[in-house]
């Protein structure tokens, strides 16, 4: 590969990523703000070549630079994407969503220009995702489906991150599990949504339900609690098998007829076991220029009216 990458971020997401660019044999540079996270990515990859201070005191050595991979925090995803927009980085993969909430989006969207970005949504390129589209595609598409995006706000109550982030948590958090099962099942066309109750940090709901049709006739419904009980789930309906993500990282299958569900045995896992799950296969695509699969900022930008839609945002 003759990509020139740099590494925005040096905290956890970014050594998943250096883990996979260092597998890959890719030289990159890292830009982080200093402090814990720089100490702990140096310790990991000695080797690696940090500039401190953040992206804001690095813009002079970016134009070297042909690719980006923007791993911070959420808070500060849409500034380094920008900021490496106007620094000519044409080819960027950012951490989901790509941005805090949806007027940081429509700002970016605004100056994208002819620059090629994408969100790291990982799990479209999880085994157990890439046996199910084989499924699919054998059985003659999807007919219908069904997800679940509980949040455990029991546990996001202690979390010591921004109170901004907890505000769009469906967002920054949620939409992992809503894009897999759209990406899986087609673009929504046609939805009705439900809302009821709020958390002291996302008044905007707690309790979701709802319905629709995708572009390619399929139905599908949804559902999430934040304050009861529950996990994310995708199940995905084809005319010979019921495809069951429970958890997402491993495929299940009830075939018709019968009532036994058991998990998919001629799935390697191996990548996905190696390292963060599908963050191997997404990331090498990303640099070899081979974008099918990945989520373009232009696909978010239309997913940001449905993730309104269901959000109330």
């Amino acid at each position: 590969m003759s990509a020139k990458v740099v590494l925005i971020g040096a905290g956890l997401m970014a050594r998943e990523y250096a883990k996979v660019l260092e597998a890959l044999s890719i030289s990159y540079e890292v830009i982080g703000r200093g402090g814990e996270n720089c100490k702990l990515f140096s310790e990991s990859y000695p080797k690696a070549i940090i500039h401190n201070g953040g992206i804001e005191n690095n813009l002079t050595v970016l134009s070297k630079f042909t690719h980006a991979i923007v791993a911070t925090n959420v808070i500060n995803l849409a500034a380094n994407t920008s900021a490496l927009i106007k620094a000519g980085v044409k080819n960027c993969l950012v951490e989901k969503p790509g941005f805090l909430n949806p007027k940081e989006a429509y700002a970016l969207n605004e100056i994208m220009s002819d620059s090629s970005i994408y969100v790291a949504y990982n799990r479209r390129f999880l085994a157990s995702v890439i046996k199910a589209q084989q499924v699919i595609k054998n059985d003659g598409g999807v007919l219908s489906f069904n997800f679940e995006f509980t949040e455990w706000s029991h546990v996001i109550d202690k979390l010591e991150c921004p109170i901004e982030e907890k505000n769009f948590l469906f967002l920054a958090n949620s939409t992992h599990v809503v894009d897999l099962a759209f990406y899986l099942g087609g673009f929504p066309a046609e939805l009705k949504s439900y809302r009821s109750g709020q958390i002291d940090w996302h008044k905007t709901g707690a309790i979701y339900s709802g319905a629709g049709k995708t572009d390619t006739n399929a139905l599908f419904s949804y559902n999430a609690n934040w304050i009861s009980a529950g996990r994310w789930v995708v199940e995905i309906l084809t005319a010979n098998n019921r495809l069951l993500f429970k958890p997402l990282e491993k495929l299940q299958i009830q075939q018709k007829g019968s009532v036994a569900v058991n998990f998919v045995e001629d799935v390697d896992y191996t990548l996905d076991e190696t390292y963060k799950p599908g963050l191997y296969l997404q990331t090498k695509k990303f640099l070899e220029g081979e974008i099918d699969g990945l989520c373009s900022f232009r696909e978010q930008m239309s997913m940001l009216e449905v993730y309104k839609n269901i959000s109330g945002y």
